[in-house]
Formats: structure tokens, sequence, C-alpha cells
């Protein structure tokens, strides 16, 4: 995969190479819960579902807008919690460092949330993108990833990123997961749980840095926040780019570490994020459901023999071609043959297509 390829979906994607096996400790903690945390009377059969932003989430009535599509179909909402502009959802005295850093907002009330979207049986992910954090990393040079003069390193789009060796980094987006299972999260979901895909990264430097594989260290955090937070009975899940069960793409995304520790893992397989040539296809966007297909028999390849599910995110947006509900249903209809958990629908703007939820 070329730079450019990652580089166009580090733009389209939420967020958003194999490794050393992570050790057995790292299994530890997560697998013992697990037939647990499925037994919530919300987690459905067949996830459908759709991302909504803190800030529409903040507009009167939009949430119960979004609730509404329950009638087509709709039974899960993926809500920003904390977003890859650093921005987290709400203040709490349980998270002091957000609000330290000028990172909380009032958006909404995350118990609130809950309980409205529960009355309506709604199963609440929340989103927490990770590593790339414009607010931690400018407020708290310490904890950012600097440049050899001790500046703050910026990619091409002059936003920083937070350490990912730092272990302080770990607590701060942890706590704001916590906050949100406390408040009633069924699931917390972790985006941008990588190193950076662009900018000048020959010249990151990380403080702390260690020799473990990139891999590795991605795995060790979703192992330490699994640990945190299944005792609290939320599942964990972790977003992951289309390619990354087949490509070394050098963000330290190894789909087989990660489902290790994770209940589910959620490729981010958009048909427009594949080039020519991939598959054999000339133009995968052409045939979405067949591009959804392969990406997901990659990665049930990359994931067999741990207990994690696919749920992957799935095209509705137009990037270089119209995309319709013929399209979006023929994506559907091959993560149903491929046997995942679900699907859930991503656009940016939060529009989304009308019949594209509906159940088998």
């Amino acid at each position: 995969m070329t730079s450019a390829i990652v580089g166009g979906l580090a733009v389209w994607v939420m967020g958003l190479g194999a490794g050393p096996s992570v050790d057995q400790a790292a299994t530890r903690g997560t697998t013992e819960t697990r037939a647990t945390d499925r037994q919530n009377p919300l987690l459905p059969k067949e996830i459908r579902g759709i991302h909504v932003t803190a800030p529409l989430a903040s507009l009167k009535g939009k949430l119960a807008e979004y609730a509404s599509l329950k009638s087509e179909g709709l039974n899960t909402i993926v809500l920003d919690v904390k977003d890859e502009n650093g921005t987290v959802a709400f203040s709490s005295s349980e998270a002091p460092l957000a609000s330290e850093i000028g990172a909380a907002g009032n958006y909404y009330n995350p118990a609130s949330v809950a309980k409205t979207l529960h009355a309506d049986g709604i199963y609440l992910i929340g989103r927490i993108a990770v590593f790339e954090d414009p607010v931690l990393s400018a407020r708290r040079p310490d904890l950012a990833i600097q440049r050899s003069d001790g500046s703050n390193w910026l990619n091409y789009r002059g936003l920083g990123w937070s350490n990912e060796y730092n272990k302080k980094v770990w607590e701060y987006n942890v706590s704001i997961a916590k906050v949100a299972a406390k408040a009633g999260f069924d699931e917390i979901q972790f985006d941008y749980v990588r190193f950076p895909s662009d900018g000048p990264i020959e010249s990151a430097v990380w403080p702390g840095k260690t020799n473990e594989s990139e891999s590795t260290t991605i795995a060790h955090f979703l192992r330490y926040a699994s640990n945190q937070l299944k005792p609290l009975g939320v599942r964990v899940s972790a977003d992951v780019f289309g390619l990354a069960a087949t490509n070394e793409l050098g963000v330290g995304q190894s789909p087989k570490q990660i489902a290790r520790v994770v209940d589910a893992i959620s490729p981010m397989a958009y048909p427009s994020a594949f080039g020519s040539g991939q598959y054999g296809l000339t133009d995968p966007q052409a045939v979405p459901g067949t591009t959804v297909g392969y990406a997901l028999s990659d990665f049930k390849t990359a994931m067999r023999g741990s207990h994690a599910e696919l749920v992957p995110w799935i095209q509705d947006f137009s990037l270089g071609r119209s995309f319709t509900l013929a399209d979006i249903q023929d994506e559907i209809l091959a993560v149903r043959d491929s046997g995942a958990r679900g699907f859930l629908l991503w656009n940016a703007r939060g529009e989304y297509t009308p019949g594209a939820l509906q159940p088998k």
C-alpha cells in the first residue's frame, strides 16, 4: 500500500503490520469476562449502527432524530466521547486532566444520553479517538510526539499527536472511557489507536520509546484499556484500517494481536479507500460488495483463533463517484455473507441514506 493511499485513508477514516506476538499476560483479564459482557440484553444479534459526532448530538432534537431511525432498522449508535480534534464531549471530576487542558466540552450529559437511548432499545457505543490529540499535545508537550529540538511534531494537517509510549497518555484516555462506562455506555470503541500515517515521520521523536514493535505497543495499550474497563461491564473494540489484515502499514495495527485483547474489531472497509488493482479489481469502489467481502475475508483469517468479532465500518458517502443505496446494500450483503456481527455506517456529515439500515 502506497503512502498516498494511507494518507487518503487518514482523511476519510475516523481515525483512523505484524510484530512479535503479544505475551500471554495480554489476554488475562479480557477472556475471563467476555462471557458475561455478552449478556447485555441490548447487544444486538446483528449490529446496525451509525456514527454521531458530539456537536450533532448537542443540537436540540438531533439525537432523537437519529434514534427514530430505529423504525428503519437502527439498533446501535456510535457517539463521540473524545474526537480526533482532542475534544471531550463532557467534563467530569473523574477525568480532571480533560478540564485542566481545556479539552472538556459541554455537548451532552453522558448518563442522560445513555438512559434515553436505552429506553429506545438502542445499544450505545462511545468512540474515543486516542493518539491523534491536538489539544493534549499542545497543552502538555511532555505527553506529545516531539521533534529533535523538543518542539511538538505535527502531521501534514498541522495536528499534534500524543506519545503512544507514554503511560500517562494511556491513563488519560482510559479515564475518559471510564466516565462513559459508568454513565451507562455499553461499549467503548477506540479509534486512532495507532501511530501517525501522514506527516514528516522521519523527524518524529518519541520520548521513552521502547524496543518493542509498534504493533505490540498498540496491543499493550488495548490490553491495559480492556483490563481497566471490562470490570465496569462494557465491551471494548478497536477501529483499524481496512487493509491492516494483510498489509504492513507502518502504524502498528496488527489485527492478530489486537483480536486477542478486545471484543470486536471494526475495520474501515470503505471501497473508496482501496486503490485500483487491489484484490485484482480495476475499480474497487465500482463493486463495493466484492471489495468489502475480500477485506473481511482477510480479517477473518488474521483473527482466527481469537474470540473477537468483526463489526466493520462501511461506506455511506460519495468520494470520486456517486455512492447509492444499492451500493450500500451490496456492502451489507457482503458483511452478512462474511458472518460478521453487523455493520456501522460512516458519513462524515452525519447524513445517512434512507433504507440502508433495513434488517435481513
